[in-house]
C-alpha cells in the first residue's frame, strides 16, 4: 500500500484507505435504503436528501474548523454560480438514481457507474482536446459496443446508465473548478439548493401529497435519514481521497457498482441474462484495459 501512497507514513495511508473503503461500501449498499423509500416519489426523496444534509455537513465543517474559505466563497458570485451549476447536475444524478432503484433498474445504475471513468476519458477528449492512448481508445470502443448491444437488445438506449455516467463525469470535471475543499464545496452545494427544495417540501405538505406527516412516523424517520446517508459517505470519500493516490482511488471506485450489481441480481431479483452478461463482460474488459493503461502511463512518466 505504501507504494501507492505518496505520504510520509503508513498511518495516513491506512486512514485514507479505510475512509475511502467505508465510503464506497456505503454507496454500494445504499440501494437497500433506497428500496425502503421506493414508495415515496424520487423528487421528494431528493428534496429531503438535500435539506437534511445541510445540518450534517455544516456540523462537520464546524467541528473541523474549516469554515473560513466557505465565508470567502459565499461572497464570490462566480463561486456561487459554479456551485449552483454543480449542485444542479448532481441533483439530476441523484434523482435518476433513486428513481431507477425504485423501479427495479439497479443493474442499469451499476452499469452507469462502471462506465463513468470511461465517459470521463471520452469527455476529456471531446471537450478538452486531450489525446487518447491506443489502450484508452480501445476501452472506450468496448464500452460503446456494450451500449450498442444493450440498445439493440432492449430496443432503446440504456439511458439510465448513460445519464448517471455523463452527469457524474461532468460533475466531477466542473467540481474541480470550485476554489474550496471537497467538504466545504458539498456544504455550499446543499446550502444553495436548500431553500428551493425546502419550499418544494412545504408545497407538497400543503397539498397533502407529502410523506413527512405525524401519521407516518416511519416515513419521517426515513426522510430524515436521507441527509446523513447522503453526507457521510461523501465526506468520508473527501477525507480519504486527500490521503490516497489517484490510482488507488481509481481502482477502489469499482467497489460500489460491484456491490450494487450483486444486490440487484441476488437480492432484488433483477434479470441478468446472457446479453447483459456479455455487455458487462465488455465493460469489465474495457476497465481492465483502461486501468492497465493508467498504471502503464504512470510508470512511463
Amino acid at each position: 500500500m505504501t507504494a501507492e501512497v505518496s505520504l510520509p507514513n503508513s498511518d495516513a495511508a491506512t486512514r485514507g484507505f479505510l475512509f475511502a473503503l467505508v465510503a464506497y461500501v456505503f454507496w454500494g449498499v445504499q440501494p437497500i435504503f433506497m428500496k425502503m423509500v421506493a414508495h415515496i416519489p424520487a423528487t421528494e426523496v431528493v428534496a429531503h436528501r438535500i435539506v437534511w444534509a445541510v445540518p450534517v455537513a455544516g456540523f462537520v465543517l464546524w467541528a473541523l474548523g474549516r469554515t473560513a474559505d466557505l465565508k470567502a466563497a459565499l461572497s464570490s458570485p462566480r463561486t456561487l454560480l459554479m456551485a449552483a451549476l454543480t449542485a444542479s447536475i448532481i441533483t439530476l444524478n441523484w434523482a435518476v438514481y433513486i428513481w431507477a432503484i425504485a423501479v427495479d433498474r439497479a443493474v442499469e445504475t451499476a452499469l452507469g457507474y462502471y462506465i463513468n471513468p470511461l465517459v470521463t476519458v471520452a469527455l476529456g477528449a471531446f471537450m478538452l482536446g486531450e489525446r487518447l492512448s491506443t489502450a484508452q481508445m480501445a476501452a472506450v470502443g468496448l464500452a460503446l459496443l456494450a451500449v450498442v448491444i444493450l440498445t439493440i437488445y432492449t430496443g432503446g438506449l440504456p439511458w439510465v446508465s448513460l445519464v448517471l455516467a455523463v452527469t457524474f463525469a461532468i460533475y466531477g470535471y466542473l467540481r474541480k473548478t470550485l476554489p474550496i475543499g471537497p467538504s466545504q464545496g458539498f456544504f455550499l452545494e446543499v446550502l444553495i439548493l436548500c431553500l428551493p427544495f425546502l419550499g418544494y417540501i412545504v408545497w407538497l405538505q400543503l397539498r397533502g401529497e407529502g410523506h413527512f406527516v405525524p401519521s407516518q412516523p416511519g416515513d419521517i424517520a426515513l426522510l430524515m435519514m436521507c441527509g446523513p446517508i447522503t453526507a457521510i459517505p461523501l465526506l468520508l470519500y473527501a477525507f480519504g481521497a486527500k490521503l490516497l493516490r489517484l490510482s488507488t482511488i481509481g481502482l477502489m471506485q469499482y467497489i460500489a457498482p460491484s456491490i450494487v450489481l450483486l444486490l440487484a441480481v441476488f437480492a432484488f431479483g433483477e434479470p441478468f441474462d446472457g446479453v447483459r452478461v456479455t455487455a458487462f463482460g465488455l465493460i469489465w474488459l474495457a476497465l481492465v484495459i483502461y486501468t492497465w493503461s493508467m498504471f502503464a502511463g504512470r510508470r512511463s512518466g
